[in-house]
């Protein structure tokens, strides 16, 4: 028996992403979705749970992100060699685009974890020689092209997903969907197993839909209208054709045009947002449907510096795979906490001399801001009055940035070069850094080594937020919006600071940019800037806290037992 076919004796969960982030040599991810999925899989593999993840092969990846001299983004292909690090499979499935068959074949990856669990992950592949030219490429761009190239894409993941694991032998209890993509998956499942005689074929009503709700789990990641896919329906005939009856597709997906997200809600017994606060903004967001929530978390071993790994190992063994452990934070001595967040500091300090020639001061407090380029994160709000954050923070504050924007946001492009001009008209006086090129390897040296986690979307359009996450295990503590994760993860002065308002909204009608950036400039001059020069001790506190009363719970251990009994069981 070779090795693949062990997977397939017991009956697992499929648990469907359109990317996954298992190492930066393995470009398949972009941000915070991608990151998630490869934390869920490494904790299901430490909890030996029963899991097989599909995705995309992304051959070309998301893309590498350079800067030309007036300071705009440049993006190249990221090319990998999938058999450098996969195994591929035997067995290919067909999938129908604008009338012609189209053939998938699965890379695996095995995770392995210390505990001994494993589990594998496929990655979905159209560069088979017989398919045509523009066919080979649908694999190779993360959300690449325009919507018809999308589609392909979602019709290659959903349905040569689901069919490329029938056709591999495994055995499935139910079908995880991270996000909207995959929602085709549930397409092929229903003609699978309750599609009508033919006879009847055009009678929607004979087409029981009740099995496949019964399998499928949905989470929606985002309330931003851009992270729900649509399509109109002409381009839905012209390349996917009907794999059921239009009018039941209608009912299902939306009478206007397919809508993944709505597909997906249809189609699935257990719905749920990634934080509680999420929950309460997707229930408004999709009324008629049960929206729960299980909030999202990282996995401990992967985003903990190795000075702190060292430290934990020493004073909470164990602590990877019970992250609960990590409450007992007080058994570590203060002196070692604030060394290792030291040596994380300076390695992080490093790097940056090293990419950009910029030497930081390591005595200097230290502000990261690392995610998606694009309007409602902000990136640039601290900006918003220059002499007011000169007036503060010269000689006391340096800034970090990081981050990708999409190839097609030019408003996102545009921030960041903003942020390369403030740059510039700082100067010495406040030094800012603007890192390229944000993958999990930057994340792993630039989240550990600041000495605050700066976060200020719009809200309510923080779904969770996973890189503050990040922080709190690494005892940086977070000065955020109140949104997402940091609604559970806050308490004042205690884990970190909010800024600006309570959370109150639903929906993003409001904007409080004037209150927030005004919140944020007095939080900086009056409590964190002297509670770092002029209180260590109480500085190491609130690091302490930040592992002890955040790190603790939002990690994917606790996530995915939740998973387990309030979904998967169900």
């Amino acid at each position: 028996m070779s090795d693949w076919r062990r997977y397939t004796e017991i009956p697992r969960i499929a648990y469907f992403s359109m990317e996954i982030g298992l190492m930066t040599e393995i470009p398949t991810y972009s941000g915070g979705l991608g990151i998630l999925a490869g934390d869920t899989i490494r904790s299901a593999a430490d909890l030996k749970l029963p899991l097989v993840a599909v995705t995309l092969i992304s051959r070309k990846g998301y893309f590498r992100q350079t800067f030309n001299a007036e300071g705009w983004q440049q993006e190249s292909s990221v090319d990998w060699k999938p058999e450098d690090l996969l195994e591929l499979l035997p067995g290919k499935a067909l999938v129908t685009i604008e009338n012609r068959d189209v053939k998938v074949q699965a890379w695996m990856y095995q995770v392995k974890s210390p505990t001994g669990g494993e589990l594998p992950v496929l990655f979905l592949d159209t560069d088979i020689p017989g398919n045509l030219p523009e066919d080979r490429k649908i694999t190779d761009h993360l959300y690449g092209g325009g919507e018809d190239y999308r589609l392909k894409q979602e019709i290659v993941l959903g349905i040569g997903g689901a069919r490329l694991l029938q056709i591999l032998g495994f055995q499935l209890r139910k079908y995880h969907l991270n996000e909207g993509h995959a929602s085709l998956l549930t397409l092929e499942l229903l003609n699978n197993h309750h599609r009508p005689v033919e006879d009847t074929w055009d009678e929607h009503d004979s087409w029981d839909t009740s099995w496949v709700r019964s399998v499928c789990i949905f989470t929606t990641h985002t309330p931003v209208e851009a992270g729900h896919d649509r399509f109109p329906y002409d381009l839905v005939e012209r390349i996917m054709g009907d794999v059921i009856p239009l009018k039941l597709l209608k009912e299902l997906g939306g009478e206007d045009e397919l809508n993944m997200t709505t597909l997906a809600l249809n189609m699935s017994h257990f719905v749920n947002g990634v934080a509680k606060k999420h929950g309460d903004v997707s229930q408004a967001l999709f009324p008629g449907f049960e929206v729960h929530a299980i909030t999202n978390g990282i996995h401990p071993f992967t985003w903990a510096s190795p000075y702190l790994i060292t430290l934990y190992d020493k004073y909470l063994p164990g602590w990877a795979n019970e992250p609960e452990l990590l409450v007992r934070v007080d058994n570590i001595p203060d002196q070692e906490i604030y060394d290792a967040h030291a040596g994380a500091k300076a390695y992080l300090f490093q790097y940056i001399e090293e990419k950009t020639g910029t030497r930081l001061d390591p005595e200097v407090l230290t502000i990261g801001f690392a995610r998606r380029a694009t309007a409602y994160k902000r990136a640039n709000m601290i900006f918003t009055d220059p002499q007011r954050l000169l007036k503060i923070g010269a000689g006391k504050l340096q800034l970090v940035f990081s981050g990708k924007a999409h190839p097609h946001d030019d408003y996102g492009k545009e921030m960041i070069l903003q942020i390369l001009q403030q740059a510039d008209f700082f100067g010495d006086k406040l030094k800012i850094v603007y890192l390229p090129n944000y993958d999990m390897e930057l994340a792993s040296r630039l989240i550990p080594g600041v000495d605050v986690w700066l976060n200020n979307p719009l809200r309510p359009l923080e779904a969770s937020g996973t890189s503050g996450m990040k922080a709190a295990l690494n005892g940086v503590p977070n000065f955020s919006v109140l949104d997402g994760w940091w609604i559970e993860g806050h308490i004042e002065g205690v884990t970190g600071w909010s800024i600006g308002p309570p959370p109150t909204e639903t929906t993003a009608t409001v904007n409080n940019s004037d209150e927030d950036v005004k919140d944020l400039y007095k939080k900086l001059e009056e409590t964190i800037i002297p509670l770092y020069y002029n209180d260590r001790a109480g500085w190491i506190k609130l690091t302490k806290n930040a592992i002890g009363k955040n790190a603790y719970y939002f990690n994917t251990h606790v996530m995915m037992r939740r998973y387990v009994t309030e979904a998967y069981l169900q």
